[in-house]
C-alpha cells in the first residue's frame, strides 16, 4: 500500500507540468474543467527586429498582459564572448518550474552590436500567469555587416535616446535619471521666473526655517504636478501646448500680475483682501507661523502654467515615450520627477538662505525692495516674446536706471558698504543709459548697446536672407519637393515669435560666420508656428515635432536624418558638430 501511494504521488507530480502545457490543446486531460483562453506564442511574445543607423540591431519583445519572459532563458548563439547584449534588471518571480527567477513584462528591448557575426540565433522562453508555460523558442537573425560609414557618432537623437532608455529601464531608474536632468534644467533661463516667486513665498512671509521648507515643498510639488499634467495632455493630444501657453493675452496678464505684485514691495500701496475674508484667514492661520500652504500650492500651480514645458530634449523624450507607448502614467511620473529636479535647487537656495538671515529689523524693508525688483525682472522675462528686441532692451535700460537710483539712495542711508553701493549705482546707471540710447537707435544686444552707432548694422541676423519662411503645410511640401528634385540638403528650423530660445539662436547660431559658411548650398526652411491654429498643428505633425526650437536635417533623397534632429537650444559649436556628422553619414 505504501509503495502504491508513493507511486501515485510521483505520477501526479510528473503529470502536473504536462497538464500545464496541454490543457489548451487537449480538453480530455482537464476532466471538463473550465479552461483559460491562451494566446499563441507569437501573440504573447511579439518579437520585432529593427536595424539601426549605425549597424546595430534592436530586438524588441512586446509582451502581452498576463505573460512574462524569463531572463535566464534568453540566449544568443553566435556572438563572441563579452559582446552579448546587456540585460536590464527584471522583476523577481518565483514558480514551481524554475524557482526564484527574474522576469520581464510588457516590453523588453535589447541591442545587438554590429560587425561581429553575420547571423546569430536568439532563444527565449515565457509563461502565462494563468498556468501555461510555452516551449523554448528560437529565431535566426541576420545582422548587418561592419564598416558602415554611419557607425561613428550617436545612434539616436537626444530625445530618441532618452525615450529608448525609458523603454529599456525600470521605473525607478527612469525617475532618478529625469530627476537628475531636472537638476540641470534648474539653471536654464526658462526656470528663472520661479526664483522670485519662491523667494517671495518663503522669505517674504517671515516663516521659520522649518515652515519655509514646508512652504517651498508645497510650491515645488504643485508646480511639478502641473508640469507633468501639461506634458501628458500634450502627448495624448498629439500636439504641443506651448502655443496655447504663449498666447499674447496670457503672457500680458502674467506680466501685469508680476508688476502688480512688485508695486507693494516699494511701498506704493498694500494688496489686501476684503475684511471679512481677511479676518477668517487670520483666525484660521493663528496656529501656524509663516505663509499658507494652500497659497504656496496655488502659486506653484501658477508658476507651472507660467513657465510651461520648456522645449528641451528631456521633455521631448518623455512626450515621445508617451506617444509611442501609450503609457501616460509612466511618462507622467518621469515628468513629475523632472519638475521636482527643477525645483529642488530653488528650495535649497531659499530655505538655507532664510536660515542664515539676521533677526527681523529694518533690513526686511530693503529685502522687500529687492523682491520688488525681482518681480519686475520676471515680468520682463515673461513678456519678452511680445516685444521687439529694441523695446525690450529699452525696458531693461530703464529698470537698471531705477535700480541704480535705489542703490545711490541706499548709500545715503547706511554706513557699511557705502562706497560699494555708490560704485554699483553709478555703473548700473551708466549702463542703463547706454541701453536706452542703443534702444532708441534700434539696437538689440544688451552687451553692445551702442554698436548700432558704430556704422555697422546690428539689427538683423546676417543670415536672415537665407531663410525661406512659411506658415502653411503646402508651402513646406513645395520646398521639400523642389529640394529633392535638385538633390539639395534641407534644414528645417521650426520657429515661433514667442520662442525666446529661437531668437537667441538667431543671433548666437545663425549669426555665426562659421555656421553661415557651412550652410552654403543648403535650403533653410523656417515653418512659423507662432499662431495656435490648424496650419501650425499640421506643420508640427508633418515630422512629429513637439514645438520650437526644433531643427531637422533632410537629405538629398528627401528623407529626414532623424538621429541628427536638434530639440531645444544649442550653441554654434554644437550645431556645427551635428551638421558635420550629418554630412559625413550622407
Amino acid at each position: 500500500m505504501r509503495t502504491f501511494l508513493l507511486f501515485s504521488l510521483l505520477w501526479a507530480g510528473l503529470l502536473q507540468p504536462v497538464q500545464a502545457f496541454s490543457f489548451s490543446a487537449n480538453p480530455l486531460l482537464a476532466d471538463n474543467a473550465p479552461q483559460a483562453e491562451f494566446l499563441t506564442v507569437e501573440q504573447a511574445f511579439d518579437l520585432s527586429v529593427e536595424p539601426q543607423a549605425n549597424g546595430d540591431t534592436l530586438l524588441r519583445w512586446d509582451i502581452a498582459p498576463g505573460y512574462y519572459l524569463y531572463q535566464h532563458r534568453l540566449q544568443f548563439s553566435g556572438l563572441p564572448a563579452g559582446v552579448e547584449p546587456e540585460l536590464p534588471p527584471g522583476l523577481a518571480y518565483s514558480d514551481e518550474y524554475f524557482g526564484d527567477s527574474q522576469t520581464y513584462r510588457d516590453r523588453l528591448a535589447l541591442t545587438l552590436p554590429a560587425g561581429h557575426s553575420a547571423s546569430i540565433q536568439v532563444g527565449w522562453q515565457g509563461c502565462a500567469d494563468a498556468g501555461l508555460c510555452y516551449p523554448p523558442q528560437t529565431r535566426q537573425i541576420d545582422l548587418p555587416g561592419a564598416g558602415s560609414p554611419t557607425e561613428q557618432g550617436p545612434l539616436l537623437a537626444d530625445d530618441e535616446a532618452l525615450a529608448e532608455g525609458l523603454l529599456n529601464q525600470n521605473l525607478v531608474l527612469g525617475l532618478l535619471v529625469f530627476f537628475g536632468l531636472g537638476l540641470l534644467l534648474a539653471f536654464a533661463p526658462c526656470s528663472l521666473p520661479m526664483l522670485p516667486i519662491l523667494a517671495g513665498i518663503v522669505v517674504g512671509s517671515g516663516a521659520s526655517p522649518r515652515r519655509g521648507l514646508a512652504l517651498a515643498t508645497a510650491y515645488v510639488v504643485s508646480m511639478a504636478l502641473v508640469y507633468a499634467a501639461l506634458g501628458v495632455v500634450a502627448a495624448l493630444m498629439g500636439a504641443s501646448l506651448q502655443g496655447l501657453l504663449q498666447q499674447p493675452w496670457l503672457l500680458a496678464s502674467f506680466a501685469a500680475l508680476f508688476v502688480l505684485l512688485a508695486l507693494p514691495m516699494f511701498g506704493l500701496f498694500e494688496l489686501q483682501l476684503p475684511a471679512a475674508l481677511r479676518d477668517r484667514l487670520a483666525n484660521a492661520g493663528r496656529t501656524q507661523q509663516g505663509g499658507s500652504l494652500v497659497g504656496a500650492s496655488g502659486l506653484g500651480v501658477f508658476s507651472g502654467l507660467l513657465v510651461g514645458p520648456c522645449m528641451t530634449a528631456p521633455l521631448a523624450a518623455a512626450l515621445l515615450y508617451i506617444a509611442q507607448s501609450g503609457d501616460a502614467l509612466h511618462g507622467g511620473l518621469v515628468l513629475f520627477a523632472l519638475g521636482l529636479g527643477i525645483g529642488t535647487p530653488l528650495v535649497v537656495l531659499v530655505t538655507l538662505g532664510n536660515r542664515f538671515l539676521p533677526k527681523p529689523g529694518a533690513w526686511m524693508d530693503r529685502v522687500k525692495v529687492v523682491f520688488g525688483f525681482l518681480f519686475l525682472v520676471t515680468a520682463l522675462l515673461v513678456i519678452r516674446p511680445l516685444l521687439a528686441e529694441s523695446i525690450w532692451l529699452g525696458l531693461w535700460g530703464a529698470l537698471l536706471i531705477v535700480v541704480a537710483s535705489a542703490l545711490l539712495q541706499l548709500a545715503r542711508q547706511v554706513q557699511q558698504h557705502r562706497s560699494l553701493s555708490k560704485a554699483g549705482g553709478a555703473l548700473l546707471g551708466i549702463w542703463g543709459m547706454a541701453m536706452l540710447l542703443g534702444a532708441a537707435g534700434g539696437a538689440s544686444d544688451p552687451m553692445q548697446p551702442l554698436k548700432v552707432y558704430a556704422g555697422t548694422s546690428a539689427l538683423a541676423s546676417p543670415n536672415a536672407q537665407h531663410f525661406i519662411g512659411m506658415n502653411e503645410p503646402a508651402a513646406l511640401e513645395r520646398e521639400l519637393a523642389a529640394a529633392k528634385a535638385e538633390g539639395q540638403w534641407v534644414l528645417v528650423d521650426y520657429y515661433a515669435d514667442w520662442c525666446v530660445s529661437c531668437k537667441i539662436m538667431e543671433k548666437t547660431v545663425f549669426g555665426n560666420s562659421e555656421v553661415q559658411a557651412s550652410l552654403q548650398g543648403v535650403r533653410v526652411l523656417r515653418p512659423d508656428v507662432t499662431e495656435s491654429n490648424a496650419a501650425s498643428r499640421a506643420l508640427l505633425s508633418r515630422f512629429d515635432v513637439l514645438g520650437p526650437p526644433t531643427l531637422l536635417w533632410i537629405g538629398p533623397d528627401g528623407e529626414e536624418r532623424r538621429s541628427q534632429r536638434i530639440t531645444g537650444a544649442v550653441d554654434a559649436e554644437r550645431f556645427l558638430q551635428i551638421w558635420t556628422n550629418t554630412k559625413e553619414r550622407g
